[in-house]
């Protein structure tokens, strides 16, 4: 990561260089007519100076440093975009585009493996444990908000474990908004609803309004989830098209987007658990996944 940022701070530094003292060389090398206004170039230049500046700060802490490297590639993707529209509207000759793969498009790839990797590393609870324990380990070892362990729990009666996404997440919002109407399915199945949420116990009561009567359980280092092999998103899985657009629409519903109250990269789940065994299951292939109980107890009648 290091590298990649001293290598991008060494070539703004050198395009500014090359901008402000030679300003009619790369009209020239491109077989394009001289501006008419150097100093204009000439303050591209200084711009992209500035940015090399920060980026070679930024290469000291690249994690730490995570926003330059988002100016950076706002910068890259901007230009892209501007300079692909002029040559296409023909404002520009088609001779500019070379420029562009060298000045921009060549530093979108780097730009968007640091800003992920700077994601993973922000947003992520690391694993407590190398492997996750067994399931009926777990279910022995975590309890209910009502006292009783999982284990005993699902002696009783079938659980339908809702396993969320962070609080501050949009389907997560989704997903308390129809707690009435999950809860009621699961009751017309003989079942109890239970979510599994990555706060501390208690934590989470702020979030759940008048539905913190529903039974918990509270699993901070996502070891239940691992348990229940829930794991962690890839960037598809977390910003894939399917998952922007259907985030959009659930904003747009009026379910909003929170701060970060959890891993923003852990995937959901819904399992009917009863007896220390899952009975069905629903891992979440998006973090778009809401829970799906009619299919869910189907699946469950079908096997």
């Amino acid at each position: 990561m290091r590298i990649i940022l001293l290598l991008a701070a060494a070539y703004h530094l050198a395009f500014a260089f090359w901008a402000n003292f030679w300003p009619n060389h790369g009209f020239d090398l491109l077989g394009i007519s001289r501006p008419n206004h150097p100093m204009l170039w000439r303050s591209i230049g200084l711009i992209s100076g500035v940015l090399g500046l920060a980026l070679l700060i930024a290469s000291s802490n690249p994690i730490r440093h995570w926003l330059i490297v988002l100016l950076g590639f706002g910068k890259a993707l901007a230009a892209s975009l501007l300079i692909s529209v002029a040559v296409f509207e023909g404002d520009l000759p088609s001779e500019v585009l070379s420029f562009l793969l060298l000045d921009d498009l060549i530093w979108l790839l780097p730009y968007s493996a640091l800003l992920w990797v700077a994601i993973r590393s922000l947003t992520g609870i690391p694993a407590s444990r190398d492997t996750p324990y067994p399931i009926e380990q777990a279910a022995q070892l975590y309890e209910l908000s009502t006292g009783e362990t999982l284990a005993k729990a699902s002696e009783e009666k079938a659980l339908v474990l809702v396993f969320l996404r962070h609080f501050g997440c949009t389907f997560t919002r989704q997903i308390l908004r129809g707690l009435e109407d999950l809860e009621s399915q699961a009751k017309q199945h003989n079942a109890t609803l239970v979510l599994v949420h990555m706060l501390k116990s208690g934590q989470e009561i702020e979030y759940l309004g008048h539905h913190s009567e529903i039974p918990r359980i509270a699993d901070p280092r996502c070891e239940l989830y691992r348990s229940f092999g829930l794991g962690k998103g890839g960037f598809l899985e977390l910003f894939g098209p399917q998952v922007l657009w259907r985030g959009i629409l659930a904003i747009f519903k009026g379910c909003g987007i929170g701060h970060l109250a959890g891993d923003g990269l852990q995937m959901p789940g819904v399992f009917v658990f009863q007896n220390n065994v899952i009975i069905a299951s629903q891992p979440a292939r998006t973090a778009a996944h809401l829970p799906n109980l009619g299919a869910l107890f189907s699946h469950n009648a079908n096997s």
